[in-house]
């Protein structure tokens, strides 16, 4: 769910500098980057991958040396942007070759709103809501499968390894769809203030996926959402139980949006646990 409430004010698309992130890498439990993936040693690339709708634009990281587990990171409705592609280089520079893709390239190129977004504007909600509007069920799952075949497909991917997909507001749901979609290579699912959508009343609702899927997940989700509708955490952690898989469900004190930098509700010690919290997942499942 992404409205007005949920993304209050502006969403501002202020990069923190690479050392910053290196230096908070470096500092979060289970993350530890060796000096050998240091920051400065992450390659980042531009690409084009190809899917059965066209070709999305995508930004792909690497450490320098050797192979390393496939990760694909699902951005929030806001799309593609810089503060992504720091996330994207600072989880690259822990050890995994990571994809980033823009969601919405059916509809425009990344940025596809550059610069500062006000999510309050009405014309700005309803351009972006149009683009997730565009992605159908169908449409996502058959992203997916190109995006992991793309991932797979390079050089510095270890595909030996199992793949692992996390993704932010919408994102949360999609990541849920990658899993069930790709369930041979996704075996780790990372959910960050996905909001209400990952619990709906629809045939389509990504918790009725999960028996599809053979991953374990990391669900965190925004004191906002849960104080909108409660029951979903519950709803979550009994769909997981009935379909017998492993998951964290936690309701975090912090905001939707609070993970990406730049949102007007970013939480710097609560996104801190996010990334502790999946560097544990990403370690044991994608080994």
């Amino acid at each position: 769910m992404c409205d007005e409430f949920i993304h209050p004010g502006l969403v501002t698309d202020t990069r923190v500098s690479r050392r910053n992130f290196g230096l908070m890498s470096l500092g979060v439990a289970g993350l530890a980057a060796s000096p050998a993936l240091a920051q400065d040693n992450v390659m980042e690339k531009d690409v084009m991958v190809k899917t059965p709708d066209g070709e999305c634009d995508a930004v792909l990281f690497h450490p320098a040396q050797g192979t390393h587990p496939a990760v694909l990171i699902w951005t929030d409705i806001m799309g593609l942007r810089p503060a992504f592609r720091d996330m994207g280089h600072r989880l690259a520079a822990l050890g995994y070759t990571v994809l980033v893709p823009n969601p919405f390239y059916r509809s425009a190129k990344a940025p596809v709103l550059p610069g500062t977004i006000d999510f309050s504007n009405p014309d700005t909600r309803a351009k972006l809501t149009g683009f997730r509007a565009a992605m159908s069920d169908d449409g996502i799952d058959k992203d997916a499968a190109a995006y992991i075949a793309f991932l797979d497909a390079q050089p510095q991917t270890n595909k030996a390894r199992k793949a692992g997909v996390q993704g932010y507001c919408m994102g949360g749901a999609l990541s849920f769809r990658t899993a069930a979609a790709n369930p041979a290579r996704i075996a780790a699912v990372g959910s960050f203030h996905g909001g209400n959508g990952l619990v709906t009343k629809n045939p389509d609702s990504p918790h009725l996926l999960i028996a599809k899927t053979n991953a374990i997940y990391l669900v965190c989700q925004a004191q906002n959402d849960d104080a909108q509708q409660p029951t979903v955490k519950d709803d979550l952690k009994a769909a997981f139980v009935a379909d017998h898989r492993p998951a964290s469900v936690e309701v975090y004190h912090a905001d939707h949006g609070w993970c990406v930098p730049g949102s007007a509700v970013y939480n710097q010690g609560e996104a801190e646990r996010t990334w502790s919290n999946l560097g544990a997942l990403y370690k044991t499942q994608l080994a």
